[in-house]
């Protein structure tokens, strides 16, 4: 019998409902994140929906490709942490309360801004990446153009800083506080529900450096 893990079905879905949505312009308009429509008619789930939701190819495929890449590794260690329904939970806990909860900022910022629309999983995939990290703080992590691999506590500090810097500056089209709440979020989260998680990445970071 075949089984779908959270990660396969998750992938699949997003990459459905995003290429759907694209010939698709009502549905499209009433999932995206519009804070000012969220706060008018308070469409809260927009906070979800918009998630489920990618601008291009590229858009989804880099999304996509990230979420499923680092998934595996914080499926099986909550699934053996807490056991198989417990741990699903506390997954889904992470990649879909890091949509939603890296969006509150955005919110904030945008609520009486008519225009502001925002989309994809990029808070989610931040989410699940830096839980990923700190279960495997020295695994290498390729950044493409480089040719070689950097460190996923490196990877970590660098990806924080440039997310909150281009956040600040507003110099594209990107939401860069989704990255940057997102990621926030998974490394809370999963302190939280993981405590020895804490003294065990700071030992093999200490290891490392030694």
């Amino acid at each position: 019998m075949l089984t779908l893990s959270p990660t396969l079905v998750l992938t699949l879905l997003t990459a459905a409902i995003s290429v759907y949505a694209w010939s698709n312009h009502q549905l499209l308009e009433s999932w995206i994140l519009s804070p000012y429509k969220v706060k008018r008619q308070s469409e809260w789930y927009r906070f979800l929906t918009s998630g489920f939701l990618h601008a291009d190819w590229m858009h989804l495929i880099f999304n996509m490709l990230a979420f499923y890449s680092f998934s595996p590794i914080v499926e099986g260690v909550f699934v053996g942490q807490f056991g198989t329904t417990w741990g699903l939970l506390a997954f889904l806990l992470l990649y879909l309360g890091g949509i939603i909860l890296s969006d509150i900022p955005t919110y904030m910022r945008h609520r009486d801004d008519r225009d502001y629309r925002s989309l994809g999983a990029s808070g989610g995939v931040a989410s699940v990446i830096f839980a990923s990290v700190l279960f495997q703080p020295t695994a290498g992590i390729r950044i493409f153009p480089l040719p070689f691999d950097i460190p996923g506590f490196i990877f970590g500090f660098l990806y924080l800083g440039y997310s909150y810097y281009m956040g600040r500056k507003r110099g594209d089209n990107i939401n860069h506080d989704a990255h940057f709440y997102g990621a926030l979020y998974g490394v809370v989260l999963t302190l939280a529900l993981i405590p020895e998680v804490g003294p065990y990445f700071l030992g093999k970071i200490l290891e490392y450096i030694s």
